[in-house]
């Protein structure tokens, strides 16, 4: 009776000759294809779009001065673009303020108005203490100035719901479409009494009520001297989280 042959092996993914006959005959698998290729392309591509949107989130100063150095028909392209977008949030910042709410008029204020644009709701605290709701109604003074194309609104927390805790407050609402897109309790995960601007524009990007790059927030982190969004806190998208989803 014949008896397997145990037929030695180097490496498998060795190039060898050895490993070529045993390839040949089937007693190794083909080697696989080198990655290599592949990655040079995805690099290649990378660069090549890179390259193609080196003018994103330039303003048309910053277009103009590169008018030595870039085409001209390539640079036109892009004023036309960011004059649109100019055209298109001057048509829509139709709010530039903050809105008190009360409660029989919320579904109005709030649910209807969303399906038209984004709706930011602050539920404040009911006293003067709390320097977190204090701080959030002057950021929310700011960002509504800013943002004309947001409505932010300002309701007290037990005057919107019956027995609403002042311990879970400020509490952010965001509405779009009739539906809340997210709630958060408190400025905890946002950077507590030490939340910026900056911060809320941060989740404004989050969840979609602002592009990231739109011209807005590119004048100001320029005005700042600095990126974006420099120390992003990653700002959750989706819910709240376990420890925010009990009111009680």
């Amino acid at each position: 009776m014949n008896k397997p042959v145990n037929v030695p092996t180097d490496d498998p993914n060795a190039d060898t000759e050895w490993n070529d006959i045993l390839r040949k005959h089937g007693v190794i698998p083909e080697k696989p294809p080198s990655p290599t290729p592949l990655i040079e392309e995805a690099v290649a591509e990378a660069r090549k779009q890179a390259h193609e949107n080196r003018l994103e989130g330039k303003g048309l100063e910053e277009l103009d001065e590169l008018e030595d150095e870039e085409d001209d028909e390539f640079l036109e392209k892009y004023r036309k673009q960011r004059m649109a977008e100019l055209s298109t949030i001057a048509r829509t910042s139709i709010f530039n303020q903050v809105y008190p709410l009360q409660k029989p008029d919320y579904s109005r204020d709030v649910t209807e108005a969303s399906r038209q644009a984004y709706v930011l709701v602050h539920l404040t605290a009911s006293g003067g203490t709390n320097i977190e709701s204090r701080l959030l109604t002057e950021l929310w003074r700011e960002l509504a100035r800013k943002f004309g194309d947001i409505k932010f609104c300002e309701i007290q927390g037990d005057m919107c719901i019956e027995g609403y805790p002042d311990k879970n407050t400020p509490t952010i609402l965001i509405y779009r479409n009739g539906d809340i897109q997210r709630q958060i309790i408190t400025l905890r995960e946002m950077g507590g009494a030490k939340t910026t601007t900056r911060d809320v524009e941060e989740l404004l990007v989050n969840v979609g009520a602002l592009k990231a790059n739109d011209t807005r927030l590119l004048d100001s982190a320029a005005h700042n001297g600095s990126s974006i969004f420099p120390n992003r806190k990653g700002v959750s998208t989706s819910g709240s989280t376990d420890e925010d989803d009990g009111w009680e």
